[in-house]
């Protein structure tokens, strides 16, 4: 193997024809710095017509992908020490960056794409985790699958033009990105904060923290709701610049901070 190597087990491998027009992977491929191989589970089907499907025992709605093409094809790739098998699924833990992060440690991700009403409960074990990428219902593991293999890339090695763009991004940190202005300094009335101009690159981080906090507060409060994040120093001068208290929602209740 060379590289970062995705297997990725599909019913539908031309819906991956999409990575290459996806400036990121393609870079990566053309480096070398990852290889994307697709197995098609029509090609271990059983009989003349490559059944990969069937009815589910006890009735019910659509079809179910059987376990002996999933089988055999995963026992045909070729897999490193360092693997990890994922099974897509809305039944998986929602994908974090913090999971990207863990995964790109290793040299293989094994991808196996649910698709149909479901799959046969009997593959489950050939999975390491059982990944979704939100609470909601796609027709096929693809897109999700799409979704690790770019996520994941960009994290590699070589892969991206300036690594220290990673340094800032939304949920690096658990916290979103702070806003972010280029030219023209003024556009439809709306101009860039004056911070941002002035050259004072300490205080220009400053703000750029600061607007990172304010902005998970009012989006997305329950990425810094643990405890260690809320009572940081940093997060309490934060809070403090920012001229406001918080509200953390945990569980079900509230902890108020007036005092910060």
């Amino acid at each position: 193997m060379s590289g970062f190597n995705f297997d990725v087990i599909t019913l539908f491998p031309k819906a991956f024809e999409l990575i290459n027009n996806l400036g990121v992977i393609t870079r990566a491929l053309d480096k070398n710095l990852i290889d994307v191989n697709l197995h098609d589970l029509r090609e271990y089907g059983e009989g003349s017509y490559r059944q990969v499907d069937d009815k589910p025992y006890g009735g019910g709605a659509g079809m179910v992908l059987k376990p002996e093409p999933i089988y055999k094809v995963y026992e045909s790739i070729i897999k490193s020490p360092k693997s990890k098998t994922l099974l897509m699924t809305p039944q998986g833990k929602v994908l974090k960056q913090k999971d990207l992060a863990r995964w790109s440690t290793l040299d293989q991700i094994i991808i196996i794409c649910g698709q149909y009403e479901g799959f046969d409960e009997r593959i489950r074990c050939l999975a390491d985790e059982e990944i979704s990428i939100g609470d909601y219902v796609l027709s096929g593991g693809e897109i999700p699958a799409i979704t690790i293999i770019n996520g994941l890339t960009r994290l590699l090695p070589g892969t991206l033009g300036d690594p220290d763009s990673l340094a800032d991004e939304s949920h690096n940190s658990s916290l979103l990105e702070y806003p972010q202005y280029t030219r023209p300094l003024t556009f439809k009335d709306m101009k860039v904060p004056d911070i941002l101009v002035s050259g004072n690159h300490e205080e220009i981080k400053s703000w750029r923290r600061k607007k990172s906090f304010e902005r998970t507060l009012e989006r997305r409060s329950d990425l810094i709701s643990n405890e260690n994040y809320k009572k940081s120093p940093q997060s309490k001068r934060i809070i403090k610049e920012s001229n406001q208290f918080m509200k953390f929602r945990i569980g079900n209740e509230f902890d108020v901070y007036p005092d910060w």
